[in-house]
């Protein structure tokens, strides 16, 4: 089972014991307003992420974020990839959620960090794209820090809380990771 080692946290594959805390997180009052209408946010498509996860580590993987807290390790938040265009090696990152209790101490950053990295370094891809809510002021900022360049905005592209909104598209390349260990 892949797992990607950070300072205080470590990112590993979901696998099922998980289903319940990623349905209670995906279905948080605080988290499920920001997350995509089309989320998986019951027990079975969420098992049905896990099992492709396992089947397919390659091309697609969802990820739970464990934190190392007063000598026990707890899970804190989970994010996940999968591939856009095996041609041009382009990952999407989606489902990047950090449960409240553990806002603010700079670990979904660090954790976004760490996992990029690894679809670059290690799964081979040369961009890492993802889009988020315009509203969600946290995540825009979120992948600001993360060192994701934002490329452009999707005008009124989702309908979302009765209303439209616009998405904005966010990428990491190859090269961007290169600059940023120089």
């Amino acid at each position: 089972m892949t797992s990607l080692d950070g300072q205080g946290f470590r990112l590993r594959r979901a696998a099922s014991e998980d289903a319940e805390f990623l349905v209670d997180l995906a279905t948080n009052g605080d988290v499920e307003p920001f997350m995509s209408a089309s989320a998986a946010k019951d027990r079975d498509a969420i098992l049905e992420r896990i099992a492709r996860s396992d089947a397919e580590p390659e091309r697609t993987g969802h990820f739970v974020l464990e934190v190392e807290w007063h000598g026990s390790s707890w899970r804190a938040g989970t994010m996940a990839f999968s591939t856009v265009n095996e041609g041009s090696r382009i990952a999407r990152l989606f489902g990047v959620t950090l449960h409240p209790d553990f806002r603010g101490r700079g670990l979904a950053a660090e954790a976004t960090r760490l996992f990029a990295r690894y679809l670059i370094d290690d799964l081979q891809f040369h961009r890492v794209e993802l889009e988020c809510y315009a509203f969600n002021e946290r995540a825009l900022r979120h992948f600001e820090r993360s060192g994701f360049v934002k490329e452009g905005v999707k005008r009124r592209a989702y309908r979302r809380h009765d209303e439209w909104v616009d998405g904005v598209l966010f990428a990491l390349v190859a090269e961007d990771l290169e600059t940023e260990s120089d």
